[in-house]
């Protein structure tokens, strides 16, 4: 499946990482990393990535280090996917206690920092409410430079402002409360628009007051399955809904691969075929 992704023209290709997850339980799949160095090495040009990594699991000083040799073994084309975990399984398989929002954001912007230290520097000591870490060492820097580009998943200003400001890209999949098959689409869509508009006010003002920000070389993801309904039911729909990003500003939409019969994703897997044979690229590889 990911060599196939690639001969079909795909920009980057990627894997949830959960440890578990109710809208794909009972299918198989395997822990992130290791997948997605398998995937490295069937695939020369695509880029890879982790849609989307949280702090419910992980550790910024351990994180780093795989991620810098899966840039390594990918030659410079992994990406990483991060956002600020959700309360699900994922939140509690640890036994840990599940964050409020407010404290899932603050989470998140301190791992982020943590591990944009660990990728770009070495013997790194930080001590914060979150994490903490003694004399780190970045024994393998990345391909890429500084480091890998993070993709920062945010809905929130908060967690926006953290995706403008160290983030290579944004993804959403729509407004808190205006997502899932229940919602009518054009509330979905609606928050999806709120949402991008957001981002632009919140680019604007970071652009004006980080140094050496760049605004304008923020990517924008949305995640169209989250919407009301699967966009690879059919052609027709995945075009309409690439159409809808693009007229409100995102440069990439990411989209399910098929899973016959199971209960979100179900569709025929030539229909990835039958997108990628209909839709123009707009970029080169």
């Amino acid at each position: 499946m990911w060599r196939r992704g690639e001969e079909l023209g795909f920009d980057h290709l990627w894997t949830y990482d959960h440890l578990t997850w109710d809208p794909l339980a009972g299918t198989p799949w395997g822990a992130t990393l290791p997948t997605l160095v398998a995937a490295a090495g069937v695939t020369s040009r695509v880029r890879l990535g982790t849609w989307v990594a949280s702090p419910n699991f992980r550790h910024p000083v351990p994180f780093a280090r795989d991620l810098a040799a899966l840039d390594d073994v990918s030659a410079g084309r992994a990406v990483l996917g991060i956002g600020a975990g959700g309360t699900g399984h994922d939140a509690r398989v640890l036994g840990g206690e599940v964050l409020a929002p407010a404290d899932r954001a603050a989470r998140l912007e301190e791992f982020v920092d943590l591990l944009d230290r660990m990728l770009v520097g070495d013997h790194v000591t930080f001590t914060g409410r979150f994490y903490a870490a003694v004399d780190a060492r970045t024994t393998l820097p990345c391909v890429q430079r500084p480091r890998l580009p993070f993709v920062i998943a945010a809905n929130g200003p908060r967690t926006m402002r953290l995706a403008a400001r160290l983030g290579a890209g944004w993804a959403t999949t729509g407004a808190p409360g205006s997502s899932g098959r229940d919602v009518a689409e054009d509330v979905w869509w609606a928050g999806v628009a709120g949402l991008a508009r957001r981002f632009t006010e919140i680019l604007d003002v970071v652009g004006a007051t980080t140094p050496g920000a760049v605004p304008g070389a923020v990517d924008r993801l949305l995640s169209i399955d989250a919407g009301p309904r699967f966009a690879l039911s059919s052609v027709e729909l995945f075009t309409d809904y690439l159409g809808r990003a693009h007229d409100l500003g995102f440069t990439d939409v990411v989209a399910h691969w098929p899973v016959p019969g199971a209960p979100v994703y179900d569709a025929p897997e030539d229909m990835v075929e039958a997108v990628a044979a209909v839709v123009p690229r707009q970029r080169q590889p």
